[in-house]
């Protein structure tokens, strides 16, 4: 039986690898780490299919040396240690280390986590992990601060389509079948940016059909509601599933939240994954038009953490519930955005004298802290001062959007600072 496409077009070399060109192109960080030929612990954070496997694997190759791999499904503390003992070994005098692959290193406990750290600190293996989620979640602090952290991104059009001509024109099997790529909309739609789901579709549409192929929309669409599960066998789908579920509850839909919620529990979702969405989308996407969403959002992830399932799925709902029917606002979401776009562009602007922090007989002297206004020396608890540095006084980062708590917000700014908020 053949190999899965996607597994007989791996590539072996960086020049063969498509897309992440911010690390491994001419240039940049990773790839010049690997050039010189040592690289340290680090963390692969992207989406399935973007080439977290592949890389380490690569760099494995590149720098000739010895590559362990473990899962975070099936490994305990016990295969940590093992490893790490053949590695220590194994390794000859002023060799690279051996490079310790780790796949959804997220999935991880606290204590198979913890046996990493001597070894990782001691450079007797290499730890690369991969993960699909944010290792500030998953990955203990410890481990974390031991290890670079390079993001990897979706796939770009361009990129997608430069793999299905190669494996239209290279692969030892497709070659030979004369495939058309008439239309690809279709292909790259489904395949979310996943060059492994990519691949898959290829594979499903193609073995269909005997002869020559010619891709069209209308085949693909034709062949996938034929056959819905057979591009998603790892469970990639919930990349869609918590988009729509995020996408529903954002536009006060809560009959469809509640769907998208039911399909995630059904499909076994991790509850931690749907609880960190919902903390997110109580800031993002109600923000100030109801502080008190962020409130039950963080205590639905408290009590799925405390209660565990299928009781937990109660929390997520009341939570999905409140958050779909609540006012929404992203003026804050907006606003730090706006802030961080401002700093980029104007750099390192100094604090006013007056706002600064005056620890010191020395910084007194120097002014710092002079004439600061103490609000709550005067009525209200507010005076009119600088706050910001003086390039930047008459910028405004924060919109007050309209809902009913948010305008209070915005027209308390406006009886403060006047024509400022006008």
């Amino acid at each position: 039986m053949a190999e899965p496409l996607a597994e007989r077009l791996r590539p072996k070399t960086l020049e063969d690898y498509i897309g992440q060109q911010h690390l491994v192109g001419e240039g940049a960080v990773l790839r010049k780490m690997i050039d010189a030929g040592r690289i340290p612990s680090f963390i692969l954070w992207g989406p399935p299919g973007v080439g977290k496997t592949t890389l380490a694997q690569i760099i494995a190759h590149r720098l000739e040396t010895p590559f362990y791999t473990l899962s975070a499904v099936t490994s305990g503390v016990k295969d940590v240690r093992d490893v790490i003992e053949r590695a220590q070994k194994g390794r000859f005098f002023n060799e690279a280390s051996p490079i310790l692959f780790i796949d959804e290193i997220h999935r991880f406990s606290k204590s198979q986590q913890d046996s990493l750290l001597g070894a990782v600190e001691k450079g007797i293996v290499t730890l690369i992990g991969a993960t699909t989620e944010n290792p500030s979640f998953e990955v203990i602090r410890p481990l974390l601060s031991r290890c670079q952290l390079y993001v990897l991104k979706s796939l770009e059009k361009d990129d997608l389509l430069q793999l299905l001509h190669r494996a239209v024109t290279n692969d030892v099997i497709l070659k030979e079948r004369h495939i058309e790529l008439k239309e690809t909309d279709a292909l790259l739609r489904y395949s979310g940016g996943d060059a492994r789901k990519l691949l898959n579709i290829l594979e499903l549409v193609v073995e269909a059909d005997t002869g020559d192929v010619v891709i069209t929309d209308e085949l693909v669409n034709l062949r996938l509601q034929q056959n819905p599960l057979a591009y998603d066998k790892d469970g990639e789908m919930h990349y869609d599933i918590i988009s729509a579920f995020i996408k529903s509850i954002r536009g006060s839909d809560p009959d469809a939240a509640l769907y998208w919620l039911a399909r995630m529990i059904e499909g076994g979702e991790d509850p931690k994954f749907i609880a960190r969405r919902l903390v997110i989308s109580a800031s993002e996407d109600i923000g100030l038009a109801n502080p008190n969403a962020l409130l039950l959002a963080n205590a639905a992830f408290d009590a799925v953490q405390k209660i565990g399932w299928p009781e937990g799925r109660i929390p997520l709902a009341e939570a999905t519930v409140y958050l779909a029917t609540s006012p929404k606002s992203n003026s804050a979401y907006l606003g730090i955005d706006r802030a961080l776009e401002l700093v980029r562009q104007t750099g390192n602007q100094p604090v006013p004298l007056p706002i600064r922090n005056a620890p010191t007989q020395l910084m007194k002297e120097l002014g710092y802290h002079d004439g600061y206004l103490y609000p709550h020396d005067y009525p209200g608890h507010f005076t009119p001062q600088q706050y910001m540095p003086d390039a930047l006084v008459n910028e405004r980062l924060w919109i007050g959007q309209h809902s009913p708590v948010e305008e209070k917000l915005y027209e308390r700014m406006v009886n403060y600072w006047g024509e400022r908020y006008k």
